[in-house]
């Protein structure tokens, strides 16, 4: 739907390897890839990305090819650079080292436009007379479409409707978003970031304080999405068993990337090489940024 060629412009290349993209140490031929990545074969490709927060490293050499379609799962402890990652990719963090590019756009391209990611950040609460209803607060996904003060076409409220029936809370359409369980504003915010018509969905953390149950029909609702709406969906997380069970891939990041591949060639020599690495400097050092 909006697949744009855009100008893949860094000096070095990759050779779009997926199987672990953690090895940083051969040549890629950049000619190839170049051409691959104009051919659609990724949504997402960052390329050697580095940032810190004054003296504390945040992200080292983080390499990550996501093909379009793929449903990734990033894991990494807290405090392990995923936000940061996030902040990056989505346009809203400069500073960085290295090479990004979303549907074959810049970072900042990406933040200018509303249609290229859907993003749902973590869990907010509402006050229960919050006055905007359900419906309302999915429309306001238009937007980044169409700009603030545009009449919204008649496709994209109809898209809005269909949405709301996809995710499930067409029943309460019309009630304050406020009034809505924490499962149901999920489910409203899913609509509200696919409102606008994005290929690529981002989650943040989206199944924090939801019980075994629930994240199983979160996981189902993804999926159908995936499905239904032709989207590469990637799902942030600390929380291995929230994202393995439906992501075809994983990578796995604490300051750089140790594993990218099928959630079964994790190891416990990999997630405890993750999860206890020394990232309390980091940690202490960034932990008012939300690193």
């Amino acid at each position: 739907m909006h697949d744009h060629p855009g100008h893949h412009d860094h000096d070095h290349g990759h050779d779009h390897d997926h199987s672990h993209d953690h090895d940083h140490s051969h040549e890629h031929d950049h000619d190839h890839a170049l051409a691959r990545h104009r051919d659609g074969v990724d949504a997402i490709c960052i390329d050697r990305v580095s940032f810190a927060y004054g003296d504390v490293e945040a992200l080292r050499e983080v390499t990550l090819h996501v093909e379009q379609g793929t449903k990734l799962g990033v894991i990494g402890p807290n405090g392990g650079g995923k936000t940061t990652l996030l902040k990056i990719m989505l346009g809203l963090l400069d500073g960085f080292t290295g090479d990004v590019h979303v549907m074959g756009m810049t970072p900042r391209q990406v933040c200018r436009r509303g249609d290229v990611v859907g993003y749902v950040p973590q869990k907010h609460a509402f006050e229960p007379r919050f006055p905007v209803s359900v419906r309302q607060a999915i429309t306001m996904g238009l937007c980044g479409k169409t700009g603030l003060f545009r009449r919204y076409a008649r496709e994209d409220l109809d898209r809005v409707e269909s949405l709301m029936e996809q995710v499930g809370v067409m029943g309460f359409a019309d009630r304050p978003i406020g009034s809505l369980s924490g499962g149901q504003q999920q489910r409203a915010f899913i609509a509200r970031a696919l409102a606008p018509g994005p290929r690529i969905l981002v989650l943040d953390e989206p199944t924090v304080g939801i019980d075994v149950a629930g994240q199983r029909k979160f996981a189902d609702l993804v999926n159908r999405l995936h499905d239904e709406y032709d989207l590469t969906v990637v799902i942030v997380s600390h929380d291995l068993r929230a994202v393995a069970a439906g992501c075809e891939k994983v990578a796995c990041l604490a300051r750089t990337v140790h594993y990218h591949d099928a959630p079964a060639g994790l190891t416990n020599d990999i997630l405890r090489d993750i999860f206890h690495h020394d990232i309390e400097p980091l940690v202490d050092g960034v932990s008012s940024m939300g690193a």
